[in-house]
């Protein structure tokens, strides 16, 4: 992508899902307006984010790409009892926190990056946020919502910084994989969190990115860099 060496990134051999390193896609790191960590759905890869990358072309963004083990952050069904999909799920939190650390180790602030997650991406983010109410640009969340089988009650962590927080949800109003209450419940209890939500739904049977979501991750994106240019 750049200059950024990948090896800059944290690798672990106790963790899969940090066996290697993210790719790195866009603007160089150093240079960039903005940063998006783009978590990628069961059975893909970094390169269909990468893809989404390419259908978004907005320039000054540099995209992180991570690559679950496998091509999948946990086994069983998002909607499972979350003991059934450890250490899985564990081990992909972790990867998500490190490498948002290693963003900021090279001198990227949590509030330059945008959290993009798809379907098994999403909801790995869903309960990322939930679990750790992280400062970040803000969030965009296509066909997901937060593990396990039931309702989550919303509480405040020690330090959350989801207040005011942006955080798009998009879904299908049947989607194969993802019901549609999940998604709204998850939309609830992050506004509980005090983050500002939009939620979206379509009228569209496929499980994908149709292209009314590339243009609303794109409009979200530009927002954040104006932003970045006026401050």
């Amino acid at each position: 992508m750049d200059g950024t060496d990948t090896t800059d990134f944290t690798t672990a051999s106790d963790n899969p899902h940090l066996s290697r390193p993210p790719v790195l896609h866009g603007a160089p790191l150093a240079e960039a307006g903005l940063v998006v960590y783009a978590v990628h759905g069961r059975g893909q890869g970094p390169a269909f984010m990468v893809e989404q990358a390419d259908r978004v072309g907005l320039p000054g963004v540099a995209w992180v790409a991570p690559r679950a083990a496998a091509d999948t952050w946990y086994p069983q069904s998002f909607l499972a009892p979350p003991a059934e999909n450890q250490p899985h799920l564990d081990h992909a939190l972790d990867a998500v926190r490190t490498h948002l650390a290693d963003l900021v180790r090279l001198g990227r602030a949590p509030r330059e990056v945008v959290l993009f997650g798809f379907s098994q991406g999403a909801c790995l983010l869903a309960e990322y946020l939930l679990r750790d109410q992280p400062a970040c640009a803000s969030a965009f969340l296509h066909t997901g919502g937060y593990l396990g089988p039931g309702a989550r009650p919303s509480s405040a962590a020690p330090g959350g910084a989801l207040s005011g927080t942006e955080i798009v949800l998009l879904c299908a109003e049947e989607d194969e994989f993802v019901p549609l209450v999940r998604v709204e419940k998850t939309a609830g209890t992050l506004a509980a969190l005090g983050a500002r939500i939009e939620l979206t739904t379509y009228d569209d049977p496929l499980h994908h990115l149709n292209e009314d979501s590339v243009v609303r991750l794109r409009r979200m994106l530009r927002s954040r860099l104006l932003e970045r240019t006026e401050q």
